[in-house]
């Protein structure tokens, strides 16, 4: 999911790429794929994506503020979509948004997209440290390959 337009996705990931090359004092033209890897970076859409999944993670445990904890509901919670297959899922509603531009972009739209992506190993785990370790473990696998682990 894009929540910047790609000419900012690739200014920050421009700077992500300076600051690799800076910790390994390497050249400007020199490849940054097997730096970011060696620090164990994820790319910036990975990482906006990491970040949102997180804080969603946080929200439903009680853990983030509650003026972002109540822009979110389960499927299972709504009354009228209890009677629903997705309700015995961990599935959120994602709220419709009058601006597809700009409100696509908003926290609960871009975050619950995020969430409900994920695939059921994750978004049951049991802990915000194994959370983290499973959302960063497979983008990470996807974008260096899988001998890098």
């Amino acid at each position: 999911m894009r929540c910047l337009p790609d000419n900012q996705l690739s200014r920050l990931q421009s700077v992500l790429n300076a600051a690799a090359r800076l910790v390994f004092s390497t050249r400007k033209h020199e490849s940054v794929s097997p730096l970011l890897r060696d620090l164990h970076w994820l790319r910036v859409p990975q990482r906006t994506d990491f970040k949102l999944a997180v804080l969603t993670y946080r929200c439903l445990h009680s853990t983030a503020p509650p003026y972002l904890a109540d822009e979110l509901c389960r499927v299972a919670n709504a009354d009228s979509r209890r009677r629903l297959r997705s309700a015995s899922k961990s599935t959120l509603i994602v709220p419709p948004m009058r601006n597809s531009t700009i409100g696509d972009r908003a926290f609960p739209a871009a975050a619950l997209r995020v969430s409900n992506s994920l695939p059921s190993s994750v978004t049951f785990s049991t802990s915000l440290t194994v959370i983290r370790r499973r959302l960063k473990t497979e983008p990470y696998l996807r974008c260096f390959g899988s001998d890098c682990a």
